[in-house]
């Protein structure tokens, strides 16, 4: 990956559909995403097709999916066929995995093989989703080995469009994507590299304080236009967290061109914005050492 040629690093995007048209959610919960976020049924591209959207705008993106099989009863797409899919495109794509926790010691030696057989950069949880709480002892093992192997837990934090208006909200619990859940691992990991995805409706406090405390969290702002950014998030980006916030858009249910284009309305510094793009995200990746090899 030539990261010099890139404009920007999107850290949070999303394989929707497997190769032979598996979705990553069963048919309400994705209806009810698309719902809240108000697209149509054309939200499902192939990584193949992810891939040359990317290229086309001389961006790189971090793709995944979500495990949440033990929940949901629904199978995710396979974290094989995603890394094979993103190295295939290694000039724009960067493969993340997602690890039930659930899974136990078989999602500790899952990981383990991913990164090392397959090239997997990171991992994938949403709490809500998934149905743990994010100090939940039982997703401590996983935790532990990634970070031994050295790569990123994005965890998503706040509101979320699955589920958003079906009968109980589908089954999926809020309070389980509080970031500050997310501070006891930082403590009890303190090596563990980890991304707060989303600007984190209605705990945006709690995650700027996790972010400014713990020397490896970092944020995402994924899933909203920075139009909507409250003002606190948009100090800290501007002050203390500049070097940890990240360039994300929930890809493809919001678009980077829509981002981008807010982004740029948004009052940032400019010695800042090549830091939210791309800077944070290459150092964060490993990207920029692979460039200057």
């Amino acid at each position: 990956m030539d990261v010099a040629s890139l404009t920007a690093i999107d850290v949070h995007t999303h394989a929707e559909i497997s190769r032979d048209g598996h979705p990553s959610l069963d048919p309400e919960l994705m209806g009810a995403s698309a719902a809240y976020f108000g697209v149509g049924a054309g939200r499902q591209p192939t990584i193949d097709e992810t891939a040359r959207y990317y290229r086309e705008r001389r961006m790189a993106a971090v793709v995944f999916t979500v495990d949440a099989e033990h929940t949901t009863g629904h199978p995710r797409i396979s974290n094989e066929e995603i890394a094979a899919s993103c190295a295939a495109h290694p000039d724009v794509l960067i493969p993340f995995a997602s690890v039930d926790p659930h899974k136990g010691r078989a999602g500790v030696r899952e990981a383990r093989r991913l990164v090392v057989e397959h090239g997997v950069r990171g991992f994938k949880f949403h709490p809500s989703l998934q149905g743990f709480a994010p100090d939940d002892r039982m997703a401590y093992p996983l935790y532990e080995a990634i970070e031994e192997l050295g790569v990123p837990a994005l965890f998503h934090t706040g509101q979320t469009g699955i589920g958003a208006g079906v009968r109980g909200g589908g089954g999926i619990r809020l309070r389980y994507s509080n970031p500050m859940l997310v501070d006891d691992v930082a403590v009890d990991f303190p090596d563990l590299r980890i991304i707060l995805a989303h600007p984190s409706f209605p705990w945006q406090d709690e995650a700027l304080a996790v972010a400014t405390h713990k020397p490896h969290v970092h944020i995402d702002l994924s899933g909203w236009s920075p139009k909507y950014f409250p003002p606190q998030l948009v100090r800290y980006a501007n002050s203390l967290l500049q070097d940890k916030v990240l360039f994300g858009s929930d890809y493809p249910v919001i678009t980077p061109d829509r981002w981008l284009a807010d982004f740029d309305r948004l009052d940032i510094k400019p010695e800042v914005r090549p830091k939210i793009l791309k800077e944070n995200a290459a150092r964060l990746l490993g990207l920029d050492e692979e460039d200057a090899s």
